[in-house]
C-alpha cells in the first residue's frame, strides 16, 4: 500500500504522509500558489508540480528528490499558426496555453517520453523529461478539431491520457468537449472513437457525434487494458473493447453526474465515483457526501457514506482529486471546500483527514 499522498490544491501542494499515528500533512511546497495538477514518473520516482499563477502564467516544477528541491522545466507552448475557435461565430484566436490539465509519462522503451494534455485542447510530447515540448500537430490539424468547444473551461481540454502498458505507442484520450481519440502509432495518427456515448446537451440530430462528446475524467484499469471507464456529462459509461464501443450505466446511484471516477487496478469490474448534482446546481445529492461502487462491471452500486459529511455538505470533487493506490484497497479525495477523506478498506469506511484545506484539484498517491 501507499503511505504517501500528493494534495493538489488552490495555495500549494500539501505532502500527506501516514505514520504509525496515522495521516498527517508532513510537507508543503508553493504555499499560496495555486498548483493545478502533480504527477510522479513511475519510471524514475520524480516529481512534477504545474501550476497556474494567473497573470503570470503556467508554470511546470520538476523534483528529482521527492519534493526535497524544484526546478524548472519547460511549458508547452503553441506554434505561431495555431489558433482555436471562439464559438461564438467570431474568428479564431491565437491559441496560448490556459492550463497543463492531464501529464502521463511514456513506457519504460521511451525513457524521456511525457505527454500533456492542455486546455485549449492541445497534446504536447516531449522526449527530455519536460525541458522542452512540441505540439502534436497531427492531433492539432484535425478537421474535427473544429467542432470542439469548451466543457468546464472556455476552451476544449485534454484532461486524461491513458498509455496502453501493453504498447507504449497506443495512447488514448478524452477531450471535453472533443470525444475519445486514439493513436496506435505514437501519435502519427489519431482515430475519434466512441459509439454508444451520447450528448444530450446537444440537438437531437448530434447526440451521438462522436466529436462533441463530454468526458469528463476517463481511466484504465492497469490489468486489463482494454477496459475502461468514463464519468461522462451524462452519465457513466464503460468499454470492454479499447474505447471503440461503450455501454451506459444506468444503475448509477445517487445520480449518473460527477468529475471522478476511478478504477481497481486489477479488477476491471471494480470502480468508483463521486455523484452530484449536474448543470447548474453541482452539489452533491440531498447534501450529502458519498461514494459510489460498483463490483459488477456497474450492474449494480453501494452508497458509501460512513465516516463522511451528511447534513448540510456541498463539497464537489473534481476529476482529479478522486485516486486509488497500487493494491485496490486504499483510496483518497479531495473537495472543493478543503477536505480531505482516505480509506483503508474499499471505500468501506472513511477517516477525515482535513477539513481547512485550500480547494483541492488532484490527489495522488506515491507508489
Amino acid at each position: 500500500m501507499s503511505d504517501r499522498l500528493l494534495v493538489s490544491t488552490r495555495k500549494g501542494l500539501f505532502t500527506v504522509d501516514r505514520g504509525s499515528s496515522g495521516w498527517r500533512i508532513a510537507n508543503t511546497a508553493f504555499l499560496a500558489e495555486n498548483v493545478t495538477l502533480t504527477y510522479v514518473d513511475p519510471r524514475d520516482g520524480c516529481w512534477y508540480a504545474a501550476l497556474n499563477l494567473g497573470h503570470f502564467g503556467t508554470k511546470l516544477k520538476f523534483s528529482p528528490d521527492a519534493g526535497t528541491t524544484w526546478e524548472e522545466r519547460a511549458v508547452p507552448a503553441y506554434p505561431a499558426d495555431a489558433e482555436v475557435a471562439t464559438g461564438d461565430g467570431k474568428p479564431p484566436t491565437p491559441a496560448t496555453l490556459k492550463l497543463i490539465w492531464a501529464l502521463e509519462s511514456g513506457g519504460s522503451d521511451q525513457p524521456g517520453r511525457l505527454w500533456a494534455g492542455t486546455a485549449p485542447g492541445g497534446l504536447f510530447r516531449s522526449d527530455d523529461l519536460g525541458k522542452s515540448w512540441e505540439l502534436v500537430r497531427s492531433l492539432w490539424d484535425r478537421p474535427e478539431r473544429a467542432n470542439w468547444f469548451g466543457g468546464g473551461y472556455d476552451h476544449p481540454a485534454i484532461h486524461s491520457i491513458c498509455r496502453d502498458p501493453r504498447n507504449s505507442r497506443t495512447l488514448r484520450l478524452a477531450v471535453s468537449c472533443g470525444g475519445v481519440w486514439i493513436t496506435q502509432d505514437d501519435g502519427a495518427t489519431w482515430e475519434n472513437i466512441g459509439e454508444g456515448l451520447f450528448a444530450d446537451f446537444m440537438p437531437p440530430e448530434r447526440r451521438g457525434d462522436l466529436t462533441v462528446q463530454d468526458p469528463h475524467h476517463m481511466v484504465q484499469c492497469p490489468a486489463a487494458p482494454d477496459s475502461l471507464w468514463i464519468q461522462h456529462h451524462n452519465g457513466v459509461f464503460r468499454t470492454q473493447d479499447g474505447g471503440r464501443h461503450w455501454d451506459f450505466v444506468p444503475n448509477a446511484v445517487p445520480s449518473v453526474f460527477g468529475f471522478a471516477v476511478e478504477v481497481h487496478p486489477r479488477d476491471a469490474n471494480t470502480a468508483w465515483f463521486v455523484p452530484a448534482v449536474k448543470d447548474e446546481r453541482r452539489v452533491p445529492v440531498d447534501g450529502k457526501v458519498v461514494v459510489s461502487r460498483t463490483r459488477d462491471g456497474g450492474q449494480s452500486f453501494d452508497v458509501l457514506r460512513d465516516g463522511l459529511p451528511q447534513d448540510h455538505a456541498y463539497d464537489l470533487v473534481f476529476r482529479h482529486a478522486l485516486a486509488v493506490d497500487e493494491s485496490g484497497t486504499r483510496l483518497a479525495f479531495g473537495s472543493t471546500t478543503g477536505g480531505l477523506w482516505v480509506s483503508e478498506n474499499s471505500g468501506d469506511k472513511w477517516q477525515e483527514i482535513s477539513a481547512h484545506l485550500p480547494p483541492v484539484h488532484a490527489v495522488s498517491f506515491v507508489a
